[in-house]
């Protein structure tokens, strides 16, 4: 990997008196991700006023549009098509097996590289760039079809396919993997209540029938989650909001409802 991105002159070998821990990463396809950990840099880096808009948000416009069509694009290695001004450049030094390499281009683990590409993209995006259109789209990682929200089905399988946890670091990450779709799931925090329990600090780890039957059932409860939206709006439209108390926490869930409808749809719980 590293060879290969200095053969494109995305890094090159250099001398630094900075240097920062490499943080390799995964990717979805198998493949892996040269991302650095540029936590002590990002410390001391100036702010710089952030044109990235909030994912939820984006969520909520793309939900709100109600769309049957929908197009997307994809730009590849987008940091790497920024080059990096040759003064900074020493500061995101990094050693792989001995040897120290600097980027080229904008790095990603940079606090400010998301910010930056997205300023350049607004200024250069093309319409003849897009893909599309399409009745069924994936998009910030979320399935959308007709202006509603859906796991998509290979996060389902992957979850699914999961084993129960080993330790607090595994039901973490088990976690982790979830905590994103809890707006699909009714009751969410109720049902992984027993799974926080054994991360706490002062709890040793174990893995009980409790723990067991709560793994099973949010497993289920993700298999079979609701689409969410799309969100309606007019005179006629009722927002209706439920809560409720139980022994583990509290719960709500949000329907909107128009005339003719029985149950409405749910917006989020």
């Amino acid at each position: 990997m590293i060879r290969e991105l200095e053969s494109q002159g995305v890094v090159s070998k250099t001398h630094s008196p900075f240097n920062s821990p490499i943080w390799p990463v995964r990717k979805p396809d198998g493949e892996w991700r040269l991302t650095v950990d540029y936590r002590a840099l990002n410390e001391v880096t100036p702010p710089l006023s952030a044109a990235v808009p909030d994912m939820l948000e984006l969520q909520y416009e793309l939900e709100s549009k109600a769309a049957k069509w929908y197009a997307t694009i994809d730009i590849a290695n987008a940091f790497f098509s920024i080059p990096l001004a040759a003064e900074c450049r020493p500061q995101f030094a990094f050693t792989w097996r001995g040897v120290q390499y600097t980027w080229n281009q904008l790095p990603q683990g940079w606090k400010h590289s998301p910010t930056i590409c997205h300023g350049l993209i607004q200024a250069a995006l093309e319409k003849s760039k897009v893909k599309g259109p399409a009745r069924e789209i994936q998009f910030l990682g979320v399935k959308w079809q007709d202006g509603r929200r859906q796991i998509p089905t290979e996060v389902i399988n992957k979850i699914t396919a999961m084993s129960p946890p080993t330790s607090k670091k595994e039901t973490q990450a088990f976690l982790g993997a979830i905590g994103f779709w809890r707006m699909h799931i009714s009751e969410y925090s109720q049902i992984v209540s027993p799974l926080y329990l054994v991360t706490r600090k002062k709890n040793d780890f174990h893995w009980g029938p409790e723990q067991q039957q709560a793994f099973a059932q949010i497993k289920q409860e993700i298999a079979h989650a609701v689409a969410l939206g799309p969100v309606r709006t007019g005179p006629d439209v009722k927002n209706v909001l439920y809560s409720a108390a139980g022994n583990n926490g509290l719960s709500w869930s949000l329907w909107q409802k128009v005339p003719g409808e029985t149950r409405g749809r749910p917006l989020g719980f």
